[in-house]
Protein backbone atom coordinates (compact mmCIF):
# COMPACT_ATOMS: atom_id res chain seq x y z
CA UNK A 1 0.00 0.00 0.00
CA UNK A 2 1.33 3.10 -1.27
CA UNK A 3 1.34 6.46 1.57
CA UNK A 4 1.39 9.78 0.76
CA UNK A 5 4.02 12.00 2.44
CA UNK A 6 3.94 14.82 4.63
CA UNK A 7 3.91 18.22 3.59
CA UNK A 8 7.15 19.71 4.52
CA UNK A 9 5.88 23.51 5.04
CA UNK A 10 9.93 24.18 5.59
CA UNK A 11 10.10 23.71 1.47
CA UNK A 12 8.26 26.68 1.13
CA UNK A 13 10.10 29.41 -0.56
CA UNK A 14 9.11 32.85 -1.53
CA UNK A 15 8.43 32.09 -4.81
CA UNK A 16 5.50 29.92 -3.22
CA UNK A 17 4.10 32.80 -1.70
CA UNK A 18 4.77 35.65 -4.09
CA UNK A 19 1.36 34.04 -7.04
CA UNK A 20 -0.54 34.28 -3.88
CA UNK A 21 0.82 38.01 -2.95
CA UNK A 22 0.25 39.14 -6.50
CA UNK A 23 -2.97 38.08 -6.69
CA UNK A 24 -3.95 38.86 -3.47
CA UNK A 25 -2.68 42.82 -3.95
CA UNK A 26 -4.55 43.15 -7.41
CA UNK A 27 -7.76 41.61 -6.59
CA UNK A 28 -7.64 44.16 -4.03
CA UNK A 29 -6.88 47.17 -6.26
CA UNK A 30 -9.77 46.48 -8.23
CA UNK A 31 -12.23 46.15 -5.34
CA UNK A 32 -10.63 49.55 -4.31
CA UNK A 33 -11.56 50.97 -7.89
CA UNK A 34 -15.29 49.68 -7.61
CA UNK A 35 -14.54 46.54 -9.90
CA UNK A 36 -15.02 42.73 -9.18
CA UNK A 37 -11.49 41.39 -7.44
CA UNK A 38 -11.89 38.44 -10.15
CA UNK A 39 -10.62 41.38 -12.45
CA UNK A 40 -7.40 41.51 -10.69
CA UNK A 41 -6.93 38.33 -10.63
CA UNK A 42 -7.15 38.27 -14.70
CA UNK A 43 -4.45 40.44 -14.56
CA UNK A 44 -2.33 38.53 -12.09
CA UNK A 45 -2.84 35.48 -14.17
CA UNK A 46 -1.06 37.84 -17.06
CA UNK A 47 1.61 39.80 -15.04
CA UNK A 48 2.95 36.23 -13.91
CA UNK A 49 2.82 34.80 -17.13
CA UNK A 50 5.04 37.95 -18.29
CA UNK A 51 7.30 37.18 -15.26
CA UNK A 52 8.20 33.75 -16.73
CA UNK A 53 5.68 31.77 -14.59
CA UNK A 54 3.88 28.68 -16.44
CA UNK A 55 0.36 26.70 -16.03
CA UNK A 56 1.27 23.89 -13.58
CA UNK A 57 -0.93 20.63 -13.70
CA UNK A 58 -1.96 21.36 -9.74
CA UNK A 59 -3.07 24.81 -10.38
CA UNK A 60 -4.91 23.70 -13.84
CA UNK A 61 -6.66 20.73 -11.50
CA UNK A 62 -7.38 23.75 -8.74
CA UNK A 63 -9.23 26.06 -11.45
CA UNK A 64 -11.13 22.35 -12.31
CA UNK A 65 -12.55 21.85 -8.83
CA UNK A 66 -13.56 25.88 -8.71
CA UNK A 67 -15.29 25.36 -11.78
CA UNK A 68 -16.87 21.84 -10.79
CA UNK A 69 -18.09 23.49 -7.83
CA UNK A 70 -19.79 26.32 -9.75
CA UNK A 71 -21.54 24.35 -11.68
CA UNK A 72 -22.77 22.22 -9.02
CA UNK A 73 -23.93 25.63 -7.41
CA UNK A 74 -25.26 27.14 -10.48
CA UNK A 75 -27.65 23.45 -10.65
CA UNK A 76 -29.21 23.99 -7.27
CA UNK A 77 -30.65 27.15 -8.14
CA UNK A 78 -31.96 25.83 -11.94
CA UNK A 79 -34.88 24.86 -12.62
CA UNK A 80 -34.94 22.89 -15.99
CA UNK A 81 -38.47 24.49 -16.91
CA UNK A 82 -35.85 28.03 -17.00
CA UNK A 83 -34.08 25.91 -19.72
CA UNK A 84 -36.99 25.40 -21.60
CA UNK A 85 -38.35 28.48 -21.94
CA UNK A 86 -38.31 29.82 -25.21
CA UNK A 87 -36.64 32.95 -24.18
CA UNK A 88 -33.80 30.77 -22.92
CA UNK A 89 -32.99 28.30 -25.64
CA UNK A 90 -34.17 30.51 -28.62
CA UNK A 91 -32.43 33.97 -27.49
CA UNK A 92 -29.59 32.02 -27.16
CA UNK A 93 -29.54 30.00 -30.47
CA UNK A 94 -30.33 33.28 -32.66
CA UNK A 95 -27.77 35.32 -30.54
CA UNK A 96 -24.92 32.91 -31.25
CA UNK A 97 -26.14 32.11 -35.06
CA UNK A 98 -25.81 36.24 -35.39
CA UNK A 99 -23.35 36.37 -33.60
CA UNK A 100 -20.83 34.02 -35.52
CA UNK A 101 -21.90 35.19 -39.03
CA UNK A 102 -21.52 39.00 -38.16
CA UNK A 103 -18.07 38.69 -36.52
CA UNK A 104 -16.79 36.31 -39.31
CA UNK A 105 -17.86 38.99 -42.07
CA UNK A 106 -16.18 41.21 -39.42
CA UNK A 107 -13.09 39.35 -39.14
CA UNK A 108 -12.80 39.14 -43.19
CA UNK A 109 -12.97 43.11 -43.63
CA UNK A 110 -10.35 43.77 -41.23
CA UNK A 111 -8.56 41.40 -43.48
CA UNK A 112 -8.84 43.29 -46.34
CA UNK A 113 -8.32 46.04 -44.50
CA UNK A 114 -4.28 44.93 -44.31
CA UNK A 115 -4.64 44.34 -40.45
CA UNK A 116 -1.42 41.41 -40.76
CA UNK A 117 -3.17 39.44 -37.87
CA UNK A 118 -6.36 39.34 -40.28
CA UNK A 119 -4.61 38.99 -43.73
CA UNK A 120 -4.09 35.52 -44.36
CA UNK A 121 -7.77 34.13 -42.14
CA UNK A 122 -10.13 32.32 -44.51
CA UNK A 123 -13.74 31.99 -44.48
CA UNK A 124 -13.77 28.74 -42.38
CA UNK A 125 -11.35 29.78 -39.78
CA UNK A 126 -13.07 33.28 -39.20
CA UNK A 127 -16.66 31.88 -38.47
CA UNK A 128 -14.77 29.42 -36.07
CA UNK A 129 -13.61 33.06 -34.32
CA UNK A 130 -17.41 33.93 -34.87
CA UNK A 131 -18.36 30.85 -33.19
CA UNK A 132 -15.88 31.07 -30.10
CA UNK A 133 -16.80 35.10 -29.79
CA UNK A 134 -19.98 34.52 -29.55
CA UNK A 135 -19.70 32.79 -26.04
CA UNK A 136 -19.99 34.66 -22.64
CA UNK A 137 -18.12 33.47 -19.78
CA UNK A 138 -20.23 31.21 -17.55
CA UNK A 139 -17.85 31.77 -14.33
CA UNK A 140 -17.59 35.47 -14.73
CA UNK A 141 -21.43 36.52 -15.01
CA UNK A 142 -22.24 34.07 -12.30
CA UNK A 143 -19.20 35.69 -10.04
CA UNK A 144 -20.95 39.41 -11.15
CA UNK A 145 -24.40 37.58 -10.20
CA UNK A 146 -23.68 36.50 -6.97
CA UNK A 147 -21.83 39.45 -5.36
CA UNK A 148 -24.93 41.68 -6.56
CA UNK A 149 -27.38 38.81 -4.81
CA UNK A 150 -28.85 39.00 -8.32
CA UNK A 151 -28.87 35.06 -8.46
CA UNK A 152 -32.42 34.49 -7.79
CA UNK A 153 -33.71 37.55 -9.55
CA UNK A 154 -35.72 37.10 -12.99
CA UNK A 155 -32.98 38.25 -15.38
CA UNK A 156 -30.26 36.41 -13.17
CA UNK A 157 -32.22 33.59 -14.18
CA UNK A 158 -32.71 34.03 -17.25
CA UNK A 159 -28.86 35.02 -17.94
CA UNK A 160 -27.40 31.85 -16.51
CA UNK A 161 -29.93 29.74 -18.48
CA UNK A 162 -28.46 31.64 -21.64
CA UNK A 163 -24.75 30.57 -20.41
CA UNK A 164 -25.90 26.86 -19.85
CA UNK A 165 -27.55 26.38 -22.97
CA UNK A 166 -24.08 28.16 -24.69
CA UNK A 167 -22.34 25.07 -22.95
CA UNK A 168 -24.93 22.39 -24.04
CA UNK A 169 -23.37 24.22 -27.98
CA UNK A 170 -20.02 24.39 -26.74
CA UNK A 171 -20.20 20.24 -25.59
CA UNK A 172 -21.66 19.12 -28.79
CA UNK A 173 -19.07 21.49 -31.33
CA UNK A 174 -16.23 20.13 -29.36
CA UNK A 175 -17.18 16.47 -29.51
CA UNK A 176 -18.61 16.92 -33.52
CA UNK A 177 -15.02 18.35 -34.40
CA UNK A 178 -12.90 16.26 -32.39
CA UNK A 179 -14.95 12.92 -34.05
CA UNK A 180 -15.97 11.75 -29.98
CA UNK A 181 -19.15 11.30 -29.99
CA UNK A 182 -20.90 10.09 -26.01
CA UNK A 183 -21.00 6.30 -25.60
CA UNK A 184 -24.05 4.57 -25.80
CA UNK A 185 -23.69 3.81 -21.86
CA UNK A 186 -24.78 7.91 -21.73
CA UNK A 187 -28.22 6.83 -22.39
CA UNK A 188 -28.54 5.38 -18.77
CA UNK A 189 -27.20 9.08 -17.35
CA UNK A 190 -31.35 9.17 -17.68
CA UNK A 191 -32.08 6.96 -14.28
CA UNK A 192 -30.71 9.00 -12.28
CA UNK A 193 -33.59 11.15 -12.51
CA UNK A 194 -35.33 8.16 -10.39
CA UNK A 195 -32.56 9.08 -7.71
CA UNK A 196 -33.56 12.45 -6.63
CA UNK A 197 -35.76 11.03 -4.24
CA UNK A 198 -32.98 9.04 -2.49
CA UNK A 199 -31.09 12.33 -2.94
CA UNK A 200 -33.32 14.30 -1.03
CA UNK A 201 -33.52 12.03 1.56
CA UNK A 202 -29.97 11.59 2.02
CA UNK A 203 -29.68 15.70 2.31
CA UNK A 204 -32.33 16.22 4.90
CA UNK A 205 -30.21 12.86 7.14
CA UNK A 206 -27.03 14.61 6.93
CA UNK A 207 -27.83 17.78 8.92
CA UNK A 208 -25.86 21.06 8.84
CA UNK A 209 -22.36 20.45 9.39
CA UNK A 210 -19.50 18.43 8.20
CA UNK A 211 -21.67 15.75 6.63
CA UNK A 212 -23.25 18.29 4.56
CA UNK A 213 -20.12 20.15 3.54
CA UNK A 214 -18.91 16.22 2.73
CA UNK A 215 -22.13 15.87 0.49
CA UNK A 216 -21.47 19.34 -0.88
CA UNK A 217 -17.85 17.90 -2.41
CA UNK A 218 -19.00 14.47 -3.32
CA UNK A 219 -22.03 14.90 -5.96
CA UNK A 220 -20.26 17.10 -8.10
CA UNK A 221 -17.17 15.03 -8.13
CA UNK A 222 -18.68 12.13 -8.51
CA UNK A 223 -21.30 13.75 -11.57
CA UNK A 224 -18.03 14.94 -13.32
CA UNK A 225 -16.36 11.53 -12.79
CA UNK A 226 -19.62 9.74 -14.37
CA UNK A 227 -20.30 11.90 -17.03
CA UNK A 228 -17.01 11.84 -18.24
CA UNK A 229 -16.64 8.22 -18.16
CA UNK A 230 -19.74 7.89 -20.48
CA UNK A 231 -18.10 10.59 -22.95
CA UNK A 232 -19.72 13.60 -21.53
CA UNK A 233 -18.38 16.87 -20.78
CA UNK A 234 -17.56 16.33 -16.74
CA UNK A 235 -18.33 19.97 -15.92
CA UNK A 236 -22.26 18.68 -17.25
CA UNK A 237 -22.39 16.08 -14.52
CA UNK A 238 -21.32 18.47 -11.59
CA UNK A 239 -24.96 20.75 -13.25
CA UNK A 240 -26.47 17.82 -13.63
CA UNK A 241 -26.20 16.74 -9.74
CA UNK A 242 -27.04 19.85 -8.94
CA UNK A 243 -30.57 20.43 -10.84
CA UNK A 244 -31.20 16.67 -9.30
CA UNK A 245 -30.81 18.82 -5.82
CA UNK A 246 -33.11 22.32 -6.93
CA UNK A 247 -35.63 22.57 -5.52
CA UNK A 248 -35.27 21.08 -1.94
CA UNK A 249 -35.62 23.16 1.47
CA UNK A 250 -31.23 22.93 2.22
CA UNK A 251 -30.25 23.76 -1.38
CA UNK A 252 -29.42 27.37 -0.39
CA UNK A 253 -27.82 26.39 3.00
CA UNK A 254 -25.62 23.13 0.86
CA UNK A 255 -24.74 26.54 -1.76
CA UNK A 256 -23.34 28.79 1.39
CA UNK A 257 -21.68 25.69 2.90
CA UNK A 258 -19.42 25.43 -0.32
CA UNK A 259 -18.91 29.23 -1.20
CA UNK A 260 -16.00 29.89 0.48
CA UNK A 261 -14.17 26.63 -1.61
CA UNK A 262 -15.69 27.68 -4.67
CA UNK A 263 -14.20 31.33 -4.42
CA UNK A 264 -10.85 30.58 -3.34
CA UNK A 265 -10.60 27.99 -6.22
CA UNK A 266 -11.95 29.82 -8.48
CA UNK A 267 -8.71 32.28 -7.91
CA UNK A 268 -6.97 29.26 -9.63
CA UNK A 269 -9.26 29.34 -12.62
CA UNK A 270 -8.44 33.27 -13.25
CA UNK A 271 -4.93 32.69 -13.02
CA UNK A 272 -4.32 29.57 -15.53
CA UNK A 273 -6.17 32.13 -18.29
CA UNK A 274 -3.14 34.69 -18.15
CA UNK A 275 -0.81 31.68 -17.45
CA UNK A 276 -2.42 29.76 -20.89
CA UNK A 277 0.03 31.56 -23.09
CA UNK A 278 1.74 34.82 -23.99
CA UNK A 279 0.54 37.93 -24.88
CA UNK A 280 2.44 41.04 -27.00
CA UNK A 281 1.32 44.09 -27.76
CA UNK A 282 0.10 43.11 -31.71
CA UNK A 283 -2.21 40.55 -30.02
CA UNK A 284 -3.59 43.05 -27.21
CA UNK A 285 -4.14 45.56 -29.55
CA UNK A 286 -6.11 42.74 -31.63
CA UNK A 287 -7.82 42.18 -28.95
CA UNK A 288 -8.81 45.36 -27.68
CA UNK A 289 -9.77 46.08 -31.06
CA UNK A 290 -11.72 43.17 -31.63
CA UNK A 291 -13.86 43.88 -27.95
CA UNK A 292 -14.57 47.89 -29.18
CA UNK A 293 -15.94 46.18 -32.10
CA UNK A 294 -17.95 43.22 -31.71
CA UNK A 295 -19.42 44.36 -27.94
CA UNK A 296 -22.03 47.03 -29.46
CA UNK A 297 -23.09 43.95 -31.61
CA UNK A 298 -22.73 41.82 -28.67
CA UNK A 299 -25.40 43.87 -27.33
CA UNK A 300 -27.49 44.86 -29.72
Amino acid sequence: MEYLAPINLAAVGVMHVVPLLIAFVLGLLARVAGLPPLIGFLAAGFVLGAMGMKNTQLLQEIADLGVTLLLFTIGLKLHLKDLAAPVVWLSASVHMLLTSLLVAVLVLLLGLLGLSLFSYIAPGTALLIGFALSFSSTVFAVKIFESQGEMEAIHGRIAIGLLIVQDIFAVVFIAASDGKLPSLWALLLIGLIPLRPLFFKVLEKVGHGELLILMGWILPLAGAALFESVGVKADLGALALGILLAGHRKTNELAKALFGFKDLFLIGFFLTIGLSGGLDWSMLGAALLLVALIVPIKTA
